[in-house]
């Protein structure tokens, strides 16, 4: 098979049907990019839950130095007051894993939590307490430790981490499952324009298709040119909602959301918008042969 002639009749299907070109990059490149904005937040989920949500429900944060806490006295929690706190943890029926992080520990998570916000600079080994991070039998029982430890000799702060992240991450999971929802409709359209696209032109070529056919051309040298043509519009949409997302990502989420909110979050960077570009990409393509390969099959007579 030439590649001039598929590349030609490419280029003639698209001139001949511009503005259904033109239509189908445009559906394309808004599914996508909805596709993009889903799969972004739920990267933002993962991300802010970090490495010990999954497993983590309540965190008991021991005194430092200086500490503001009317139990530390401004004191920092002595070794024997850490280990009487483990071995206190250990031996509740209700605790099922307890890992105790130090400062450094504490201060490697941070940084690694908030890689790509201006806050993580502004950080320094000892800035975080050492704590124990409990994992409970039941997340529920999440008063039986606090009841315990609130006010210990060398207890800090006693904090159920699934309380306070459980509502915001319901929320981010929804943006999630409405964006993947109108980002699947929106290929449905993109799909059946394609369709209408694929068979348009076939019908506007169907003395030349009848021409190749007499001469002997088979029927896939006949289709390719077809499918290509949607192949090639959708690549042009998809790669325009891979720059809309990274764009985003660069001037919105990290050129203001981030200085914004360097406070209170870590948000997503443009490593992960060059992790869901491809992808993007990969699904416009494969969407757009599919459902030209389907159109062309069924109602181009050849």
């Amino acid at each position: 098979m030439r590649l001039g002639f598929i590349l030609g009749e490419i280029w003639t299907g698209l001139r001949r049907n511009l503005s259904m070109a033109i239509s189908v990059i445009l559906v394309t490149m808004v599914s996508v990019f909805l596709l993009g904005l889903g799969m972004l937040a739920q990267r933002q989920a993962d991300t802010m839950k970090g490495y010990w949500y999954d497993r983590i429900q309540v965190s008991i944060y021991m005194c430092t130095e200086g500490a503001p806490q009317p139990n530390c006295n401004e004191q920092a929690a002595t070794d024997d007051q850490k280990a009487t706190i483990e071995s206190q943890l250990k031996a509740m029926p209700e605790v099922d894993q307890v890992f105790r992080e130090d400062a450094q520990e504490a201060f490697d998570r941070f940084r690694e939590q908030f890689r790509n916000s201006p806050i993580a600079d502004t950080v320094q080994v000892g800035d975080i307490p050492e704590s124990f991070r409990v994992k409970l039998k039941d997340p529920t029982k999440f008063a039986v430790v606090s009841s315990q430890f609130e006010g210990a000799p060398g207890v800090a702060s006693v904090q159920d981490q699934e309380k306070v992240l459980k509502k915001f991450f319901q929320i981010i999971n929804g943006v999630t499952v409405f964006a993947l929802g109108l980002a699947s409709l929106m290929a449905v359209c993109a799909a059946l324009l394609m369709a209408t696209t694929i068979r348009q032109a076939a019908f506007v070529r169907r003395r030349e298709i009848s021409i190749m056919r007499l001469v002997g051309a088979s029927n896939r040298f006949i289709q390719t040119p077809f499918i290509l043509e949607g192949v090639f519009a959708a690549l042009i949409g998809s790669v325009l909602a891979g720059l809309a997302i990274v764009g985003i990502v660069q001037f919105f989420v990290q050129g203001y959301l981030t200085t914004a909110l360097q406070s209170t979050t870590t948000l997503v960077g443009l490593g992960d918008a060059l992790v869901v570009v491809p992808i993007l990409v990969v699904v416009g393509a494969a969407l757009a042969a599919a459902s030209a390969g389907v159109a062309i099959s069924r109602y181009l007579k050849v």
